[in-house]
């Protein structure tokens, strides 16, 4: 297989498993790259029904016409976190689904696609791994300050001055115990700390106590946020309640920008009023403007959005995504349905 700007596959000549609605005229269309190797990309495409020809592109679009014409005729599209809205997908009067190679899908017109009867579909398990490591590693940077263990290190200093905490025996407040939020849970407790939480909906889960979202805050001393972006979830981390939490707690987000109020958090590092902060995720995606606050906030560990990108969930991911095309060319319903 070859990569290509516009390159097709047509697997009419394939030794396919046969499908239910794939016809002659389906068309695939995956507008980004997927970053995985292009053996592991063959191997799930020698998985779908004769009649399917599938278009890869190995760079992002860079306007909006570009995207239209990659995605125009296609019966269904397959994106990371590439933005889709109705000025685009207006444009595609043969599509059908889309699948979203990614846990997050606030850069999809839902509203749009439900209005038109495209299904839409996620990838919700395939980073839980990636992501609860990072918040560890975060966590582990902030309260060891390896930032400034590095430069003391390399500057000819020595550990004076840079004694600092450990995990064990904290609080740890996490803010949504999804797939995710109940995996940071099970790491955080390895290294020996309290867990409590919130969640919208109650849950019982054994070593983790629930609590009032004011609570979480007020009694965490790392807190971790793990819920999804929507008009309702936007900003839930407010100046209000960033200003219960305790002097020595720091905040680590890799769930969504807008669920923060990030301005607020860049105010309260900058008055010393919280401990620190770790944070992989932004209200727009990197490159970050250069006036952004949080990239001139002391105590700030900051990665661009990297949570997700391992091998290994990038590999898992390739495969949620391409089960939920299998699943639609099927019987029309994507396993992982959101919309």
């Amino acid at each position: 297989m070859r990569w290509g700007w516009n390159m097709a596959i047509d697997l009419n000549d394939a030794d396919n498993a046969a499908s239910d609605t794939a016809t002659s005229d389906t068309v695939i269309s995956i507008l980004e790259p997927l970053g995985v190797p292009e053996a592991a990309l063959q191997a799930e495409l020698d998985t779908l029904p004769k009649g399917v020809t599938v278009r890869s592109y190995d760079t992002r679009p860079t306007n909006d016409d570009e995207l239209i014409e990659r995605a125009k005729d296609a019966e269904a599209l397959v994106v990371t976190n590439l933005p889709l809205r109705s000025s685009v997908l207006e444009h595609c009067p043969k599509l059908r689904t889309i699948a979203v190679a990614f846990v997050g899908f606030d850069h999809i017109d839902l509203d749009y696609c439900r209005e038109h009867g495209i299904t839409v579909s996620n990838c919700p398990g395939y980073s839980n791994e990636a992501v609860a490591e990072l918040v560890m590693l975060l966590t582990l940077a902030l309260l060891r300050e390896v930032k400034a263990n590095d430069i003391a290190a390399r500057s000819a200093q020595t550990s004076e001055g840079l004694r600092r905490n450990e995990i064990a025996g904290k609080t740890f407040g996490i803010i949504g115990t999804g797939n995710i939020g109940r995996r940071v849970a099970e790491l955080a407790q390895v290294f020996g700390a309290r867990i409590v939480a919130w969640n919208r909906t109650p849950r019982d889960i054994e070593g983790i106590e629930f609590l009032p979202l004011d609570d979480v805050m007020r009694q965490a001393d790392i807190i971790t946020v793990h819920v999804s972006s929507t008009p309702q979830t936007a900003h839930l981390v407010s100046r209000q309640l960033i200003g219960l939490m305790k002097p020595n707690a720091v905040l680590i987000n890799t769930a969504r920008g807008p669920v923060v109020d990030n301005a607020a958090l860049a105010e309260a590092l900058n008055a010393g009023r919280i401990a620190g902060a770790g944070i992989d995720v932004f209200d727009e995606e990197p490159p970050l403007p250069a006036d952004d606050p949080l990239l001139h906030s002391p105590h700030m560990m900051l990665t661009p959005h990297i949570g997700y990108a391992t091998d290994e969930a990038l590999g898992k991911r390739l495969h949620e995504a391409f089960g939920n095309i299998r699943a639609y060319l099927h019987d029309g319903t994507p396993t992982n349905l959101v919309a």
